[in-house]
């Protein structure tokens, strides 16, 4: 995408912040990592970005380059007021189901910030104090929750190189976890990890 569309996408996302953040309101943006995946937690990331922020790269972090969301993430955190993540474990997944255990996270890093107005990708009924405003693809709306989408994706995504170093064989760091036809042959030939979602892989393996 050349500069100038690049810039323009920018501002878009932060026009669509500014309409909550009238009278000095706190808005914070928020999204999760690893619904998904069959191992490894979810993580979840808030972020409060400062008025002036205008990192030209902030985006979906689905539609970024590994290399880009590696080198935005410490932008993010150097441009933002407030920042936090917030995770659930596999056995929490396991317990409470995906949704509820992604809710989790995502109090677990609201509760490190202060903000009175909460852009939410997609989830909702949070119970965070202030106003929650979930959006459908609001990674793809919202410059703070892209910021946060961002932070989210790379904590996890390093999450799972460490994974892959403790548990060689699944193949983690190509797939992030999730069910590649790699991933599932070495399921049935090396059995679950201690880190597999035993909730998410009984269509491959018993667990």
């Amino acid at each position: 995408m050349p500069r100038t569309d690049r810039n323009r996408r920018m501002l878009d996302l932060k026009a669509f912040d500014a309409q909550y953040a009238a009278d000095g309101l706190i808005v914070a943006g928020m999204d999760e990592a690893g619904r998904g995946p069959l191992v490894g937690p979810v993580v979840a990331a808030c972020a409060v970005m400062k008025p002036d922020s205008a990192l030209l790269w902030v985006d979906d972090s689905k539609k970024l380059s590994e290399k880009r969301r590696e080198l935005l993430y410490d932008e993010i955190r150097a441009d933002a007021l407030q920042w936090a993540v917030g995770m659930a474990s596999a056995e929490e997944i396991d317990r409470l189901n995906i949704l509820n255990a992604t809710k989790l996270a995502m109090r677990r890093a609201a509760e490190q910030i202060s903000a009175d107005i909460w852009l939410i990708d997609a989830v909702k009924g949070l119970g965070l104090p202030g106003r929650e405003v979930p959006i459908i693809k609001g990674d793809a709306s919202s410059y703070a929750i892209a910021a946060a989408s961002i932070l989210a994706k790379v904590t996890r995504d390093r999450l799972l190189r460490d994974l892959d170093e403790r548990y060689p064989g699944y193949g983690f760091l190509r797939n992030k976890g999730y069910g590649t036809a790699e991933h599932i042959a070495a399921l049935r030939e090396l059995g679950p990890c201690p880190e597999h979602r035993r909730s998410f892989i009984g269509h491959f393996v018993k667990a």
